[in-house]
Order: structure tokens, then sequence, then C-alpha cells
């Protein structure tokens, strides 16, 4: 028997010795498993070992950059006797020669809600009413605008677009109106973005983060 038969499986602590559990939750006999899965097995063991790791480091990387940018704002804003209010608000430090900056940004995360049914029976009553004059891009973009996703999710550029058309019609910007009471904040994300000047030019390279950047 091959020595590496012997060896736990790593993704299910709570099995019985000598047995692994399958996809499908049942006990395989140790000596029936080939040779070829458990070597999979530990390979699979390694990378996850590595990216659990990882994962926590970049993890503790984030809250000390956000912390540290937070402390270097409340003092930089002491200056000026400024009691800043609030963690919100993008910021660009750079480093004292230029050559590196690091980047926070906040990002809400905007939905429409229940309104957005208005909305959109409002706009398709215009373009219907205007169905002989209405030009055919305007009525592309109307129904590209509330098509949903797999999901069932608009998406929130499509819905702006409407916004921006240049109609004067009182029943197009009641429509306008309920969209944009429709939309809310539903959350916010943020984000740490570090940067390094290539060379002497004014071109900055982002210092990637993540895996499929490096």
């Amino acid at each position: 028997m091959n020595e590496n038969k012997s060896c736990k499986q790593y993704t299910n602590e709570d099995v019985m010795a000598g047995y692994w559990k399958d996809a499908k939750g049942a006990l395989v006999p140790v000596s029936m498993i080939k040779d070829i899965d458990i070597e999979r097995e530990q390979v699979v063991e390694e990378i996850i070992k590595h990216a659990k790791l990882l994962n926590k480091e970049l993890s503790l990387f984030k809250a000390k950059a956000f912390g540290d940018i937070a402390a270097f704002i409340e003092l930089s804003a002491e200056q000026y006797n400024v009691n800043l209010g609030g963690k919100k608000g993008n910021v660009t430090l750079f480093s004292f020669d230029g050559k590196y900056k690091v980047q926070r940004t906040m990002h809400d995360n905007i939905a429409p809600d229940e309104r957005i049914l208005a909305a959109k029976q409002l706009t398709m009553d215009c373009v219907n009413d205007w169905s002989e004059n209405a030009r055919p891009e305007l009525k592309a973009i109307v129904n590209r605008a509330f098509a949903t996703s797999k999901d069932g999710d608009l998406k929130l550029g499509r819905l702006l677009e409407l916004r921006r058309l240049d109609i004067k019609d009182e029943r197009w910007q009641k429509a306008m109106d309920a969209l944009s009471e429709s939309l809310q904040v539903v959350g916010s994300r943020s984000y740490i973005r570090v940067y390094e000047r290539i060379g002497d030019s004014n071109e900055y390279r982002p210092i990637a983060l993540d895996i499929a950047g490096v």
C-alpha cells in the first residue's frame, strides 16, 4: 500500500480514522482511494493553507492601512484646528519624492427600491404614447435600462442613461423623478490602492494586491 494512504483527509477533520468523505458525503475506506486522488488532496491542502495565510495577511494589511490613513488625516486636520467627523471620503497620499501614492476610496452601493416599478411604468407609458414618433434608439435604451440580469438585478449605469436624456415632456420628467427617488444607498465598500511611479514619468503603475494582477 502507498504510504500516502495513511494520511488524513485535510478537508474533513471529523471523519473516522481509515475513511475519507467524498463529495456526496459518503465515507470511503482509504484503501479504496486511488493514489492520484490522494496526491490531488495534498496539492489542494498546500494551496489552501497558503491562501488562507495570505488572506489573513491581506485582512490585517487592509485594517492597518485604513487605520493609519484615518489617524494621519486627523493629525493633518489638527494643524488647522479642524475636527473631522465620519470616516468617509476619498483621499490620496503621496510620498515626499512623489514616487509612491496611496489612495483610499469609498464607493456607495446604490440599488433601486420598489419605486423603480412606478418609474418603469411611467417611462414605458411615455414611450408607448410616442410610439409613432419615438426614435427606435430611445425604445432600445428604455428596454435595455429595465432589463434584468439572471439574478433579477437592474444595472445602475443603464438606469442612469435615462436620466441623461434631454426630454422635456412632463410625464417623462415625472418618471425620472420616480427613478431618482427609488435609488437608495444600501451599503458601502472601501478600497486601498497603492501605486508606484514609472521612472521619471508622471505615470503611476498599480502595485497589485490581487492574484490576477500579479
